[in-house]
């Protein structure tokens, strides 16, 4: 499971009303490896010379790679911490995780990162079971 959901918080889903201060608490608490990785990066996103903050440095252990992944993987998860951090998420392997300023995704780099071609130039041997 990828959320450890509160009672309080199934119940508001089961009623259609999450808000979305209650499901990023959640995202926090259960995922705080993959909260902390765009929250950091989200803050780079201020002093940047560029569009966008990247992380090139693999997690610690499984354990925070595997909530990386399930934020990644996750319409609803990347998409509330789009829009709590004002950022959009780019995501090319186990930890190779970018922050763009929202207009930047029409931007040269925000394609460059996203293609099909710097997803290929980003593998290694040791990314193979990430």
């Amino acid at each position: 499971m990828s959320l450890t959901v509160t009672p309080e918080l199934l119940a508001d889903a089961r009623h259609g009303a999450v808000r979305d201060d209650d499901f990023l608490d959640c995202i926090r608490l259960s995922l705080p490896y993959a909260y902390d990785v765009v929250a950091r990066l989200a803050g780079e996103l201020d002093t940047a010379d560029r569009p966008y903050a990247d992380n090139e440095v693999p997690p610690p252990d499984e354990t925070a790679r595997g909530q990386l992944l399930r934020a990644m993987s996750s319409n609803a998860i990347r998409s509330a911490l789009e829009r709590h951090f004002q950022v959009t998420l780019a995501f090319q392997n186990c930890h190779r995780v970018a922050v763009f300023t929202p207009n930047a995704v029409d931007s040269a780099e925000y394609r460059d990162f996203i293609s099909v071609e710097s997803q290929v130039l980003n593998q290694r041997p040791e990314f193979v079971n990430c």
